[in-house]
């Protein structure tokens, strides 16, 4: 019985399981995820080689006019060493991680998950997925309001495939489009769109295009577009609005 058990547990019947279950489902930028993974013995005792966590999103990409989606890897975590668990045995492993500053938020049609997997010799590895909520941090947050009140509304969030100059930071940026519907931009901006790199808590360097509405010359030679790079830290929280005003007024 116990050969024929290990045989069943081999093409996963009977085969360990593993669970995930996560402290909570929304995370800030930056914060320490943390959890309990469950592990229930099969029917026979077996060596698990290695239990491991995944961190991953989706963006898009265009090809040949057809837009698809794909799947990255944005970390990956070694939980476990080699151990063995006995028949119906029940295991808790902790574990813990920082949410890395390149993952993207929760916008739209971008989705982060964590998937666990379990590494079994001879056997089907048994793996678990979980769907995560990740917001903006306070630097970045900061960001999105200032906008808002300078009169801007976010009209749409993209997570696309990143240009070649931008590969060493991920596979993918994220884009937040704004429009300007009212205040002092209006009339003078097309569109304003912003591409954040996360340096860490207390610093963030954002990527900037400005579609203006442009006139004369400008208008002609088609010079209406304009990228900048606009460096922020914590510091500038408290006066944001302005902060972003200024910067902007240099170029519209």
């Amino acid at each position: 019985m116990w050969v024929f058990n290990k045989m069943l547990a081999s093409i996963g019947i009977g085969n360990a399981k593993v669970d995930t279950k996560l402290e909570k489902s929304q995370y800030t930028l930056g914060e320490t995820v943390s959890g309990i993974i469950d592990v229930q013995g099969g029917t026979v005792e077996q060596k698990i080689d290695e239990i491991y966590l995944t961190l991953h999103t989706n963006y898009e990409v265009e090809n040949d006019d057809h837009t698809y989606q794909k799947t990255a890897t944005i970390n990956r975590y070694l939980i476990t060493q080699p151990f063995v668990i006995g028949p119906n045995e029940t295991k808790e492993i902790p574990f813990s991680f920082q949410l890395p500053f390149e993952t993207p938020l929760t916008y739209g049609k971008t989705k982060i998950w964590i998937k666990t997997g379990m590494d079994i010799k001879n056997a089907i590895d048994p793996t678990d997925q979980d769907y995560i909520r990740v917001v903006a941090n306070p630097l970045i947050d900061s960001v999105l309001h200032a906008v808002k009140e300078l009169g801007f509304r976010l009209r749409e969030v993209d997570c696309e495939e990143a240009p070649f100059r931008f590969r060493t930071y991920a596979p993918y940026f994220q884009e937040f489009e704004f429009v300007p519907v009212s205040g002092a931009f209006r009339g003078h901006l097309k569109e304003l769109e912003f591409v954040f790199f996360v340096k860490n808590d207390q610093a963030l360097e954002v990527l900037v295009e400005l579609d203006r509405k442009s006139r004369g010359l400008a208008a002609l030679f088609g010079d209406s577009e304009k990228n900048v790079r606009l460096s922020l830290t914590s510091h500038d929280i408290p006066n944001m609005k302005h902060r972003i005003n200024d910067f902007l007024i240099r170029y519209i």
